[in-house]
């Protein structure tokens, strides 16, 4: 019974952070109300509170969802590999989870810039926690010489998250037929000529 029940929440919170994402993408957080998120869902409003506290509650329970799938297949993607191939895994990782996920992505790259929200700490702690994973790939990278010794880490793996979020999103909206390799491929000849110089 209670499998039963945790998973009928989980379903539930899942629809109702895809209907507050996607309402959030359409018109801003301020203009989303509750009432919208519910309905969006196929929910009452009641159970909207059920699950969150408040909508400022449920954005950042969104933020730890969305950017824990990220950081989770950022991890998948480089399990094992050298760091080379780690870097193309983790690019292709970005392009895949911003396609899968393209309106959170939007809420996303919106979001980084609005220093003054409730949730901010909240992000820069989420986003941190993502960037490190690029961050072990491209110290990995220095260490074995497949990167320049003088490479500043947490610059060039900010570049690397922060590259593959805007261009993904360009891609999705303005190029939506050009294959994820093409993509893929710009993308990590970016990185190589950053890695030459």
């Amino acid at each position: 019974m209670t499998d039963g029940r945790t998973r009928r929440r989980e379903d539930t919170r899942q629809r109702l952070f895809v209907a507050a994402v996607e309402l959030i993408a359409e018109q801003g957080f301020s203009a989303t109300t509750v009432d919208d998120i519910a309905a969006r869902a196929g929910v009452a409003k009641g159970t909207v509170y059920y699950n969150f506290e408040s909508k400022t509650v449920l954005f950042e329970e969104l933020l730890r969802h969305g950017i824990g799938l990220l950081t989770a297949d950022f991890r998948a993607a480089v399990a094992g590999l050298p760091p080379r191939e780690a870097l193309a895994a983790l690019v292709r990782a970005e392009l895949e989870y911003i396609r899968r996920y393209r309106a959170f992505a939007q809420l996303l790259l919106s979001e980084m810039w609005r220093t003054n929200r409730e949730w901010q700490q909240t992000l820069r702690l989420l986003r941190g926690e993502a960037i490190e994973v690029i961050a072990e790939t491209v110290r990995a990278g220095v260490a074995s010489g497949d990167l320049p010794a003088d490479l500043d880490v947490r610059t060039a793996s900010s570049a690397l998250f922060g590259v593959g979020l805007v261009v993904a999103v360009d891609w999705l909206v303005f190029q939506p037929d050009r294959p994820i390799e093409d993509v893929q491929e710009a993308l990590l000849g970016i990185v190589r000529r950053v890695a030459q110089t």
